[in-house]
């Protein structure tokens, strides 16, 4: 038996709110691996409560006390500790067993495997090639200073490398192949890396760091953009709505923040105040042109949901790297959005809503498909829905674990109850 939560939001969907959200995960995870490079010299704050960060956080304080033989570690679901310890774990003088959960067991890295082993990592594969568990003979001396890798598959296989760059007996000098996917996250990257002393130079394709130390610094970790998309997707589907977001900032590191101008046409407007921002719900407009999500995937589902939910047909591009995310998410959302009537048409990477079926039952159960994500992005339609029932609830703990109380301050109602769930 699994629980569920069914969530619910009666009388007028006028939503008045202020809502703190936990620190961003993606900067909390590089905040942490640059720290722990440092050799304390660098510090971070404000981390996410997010299980993902809260692995990590363990893996590598557990890190700090050496250990003889065959060391496991496991980072259960957690996507970007599996990619950034593969590279850290290469630089430490240990030997490894990385392995995760059976999901995280099928999803690649084969490309920071090859191009961690081009630069003399010894790594090597104890199940499927290409997959984790991986056994890594840490100690990494780099037998060359230059590193080809594709771009257009995941922007953390670059962070991973980059954030051990400087440590690297002569530095790394990493080419990018075949463009770039997510810029802003390795954007993000090398701006927490400046923070913390470490400098780049960026031309064209290619990235230089030399070999440099850190320098005394503290990493303070903003509220996470990914969070705050699903506020702004209940503002857009809400009568009216106001709800207020602190702390988060108008120039920030993280890609997500363009959830800002990406929702105006889905009719919401964000005012920064002092100390936040202020998100206000008003009219929808038409949208011609295809919505690039290549830099910024994490908001894809949070958008497209919240699109189709208001019957807008519009086409998305950049969708690709959401195929080898916790499940396919292309695929998670065409059966859901199914549920409502609604299409996603995939063509020749061009993905486009048909909402021309779209009806509201009066009740619904989602599939979450072990994706934080997936439950998030369909929570809103309770505002649409007189009873919205959501599989697997507690796995938004992956990223946004207070996300459920936080829906009952903005006066959702949540409760949880027992489904027996077919895996």
């Amino acid at each position: 038996m699994k629980p569920n939560a069914v969530i619910s939001f009666t009388g007028p969907k006028d939503i008045q709110a202020g809502i703190s959200l936990t620190g961003s995960k993606s900067e909390s995870n590089r905040a942490l691996v640059i720290a722990a490079l440092s050799g304390g010299v660098v510090k971070a704050e404000n981390l996410s409560d997010a299980a993902d960060t809260v692995t990590l956080q363990r893996i590598l304080k557990e890190l700090e006390t050496p250990s003889a033989g065959l060391r496991t570690v496991n980072v259960g679901h957690a996507g970007t500790a599996m990619r950034f310890l593969t590279a850290y774990l290469s630089t430490i003088h240990e030997e490894f067993l990385l392995t995760g959960s059976s999901r995280m067991q099928e999803r690649p890295i084969g490309i920071l495997v090859d191009a961690l082993k081009s630069i003399g990592a010894d790594i090597s594969y104890t199940k499927n090639e290409g997959y984790p568990p991986l056994h890594i003979k840490g100690g990494l001396k780099a037998s060359s200073v230059e590193v080809f890798i594709k771009g257009n598959v995941s922007s953390q296989y670059l962070s991973a490398l980059l954030i051990i760059a400087s440590s690297l007996p002569d530095g790394l000098t990493l080419h990018i192949e075949g463009g770039l996917t997510s810029r802003p996250y390795l954007e993000m990257t090398l701006d927490m890396l400046a923070a913390a002393g470490i400098s780049h130079t960026w031309t064209a394709d290619t990235i230089r760091i030399e070999k440099q130390k850190h320098q005394s610094a503290t990493l303070t970790v903003e509220p996470d953009w990914s969070a705050a998309s699903y506020w702004y997707s209940i503002a857009s589907l809400a009568d009216n709505a106001v709800i207020n977001l602190p702390n988060l900032r108008q120039q920030s590191l993280q890609g997500d923040s363009q959830i800002q101008e990406l929702m105006i046409d889905l009719g919401v407007r964000t005012a920064h105040i002092e100390g936040g921002i202020s998100l206000k719900s008003g009219t929808s407009q038409q949208i011609n042109q295809i919505i690039d999500l290549k830099n910024c995937p994490d908001l894809a589902q949070t958008i497209i949901v919240c699109a189709a939910a208001k019957g807008l047909n519009l086409a998305f591009t950049g969708l690709e790297t959401l195929k080898i995310k916790e499940t396919n998410r292309v695929l998670a959302l065409q059966q859901e959005l199914a549920k409502i009537g609604v299409v996603l048409k995939e063509e020749q990477e061009i993905y486009t809503l048909d909402c021309s079926q779209l009806a509201f039952p009066e009740k619904v159960t989602f599939s979450t498909y072990d994706d934080h994500r997936m439950a998030m992005a369909f929570a809103p339609l309770s505002l649409l829905i007189n009873e919205v029932e959501i599989e697997d609830y507690h796995v938004v703990e992956k990223s946004y674990p207070d996300f459920w109380k936080d829906l009952e301050i903005a006066g959702f109602t949540v409760k949880e109850v027992e489904t027996l769930i077919h895996s």
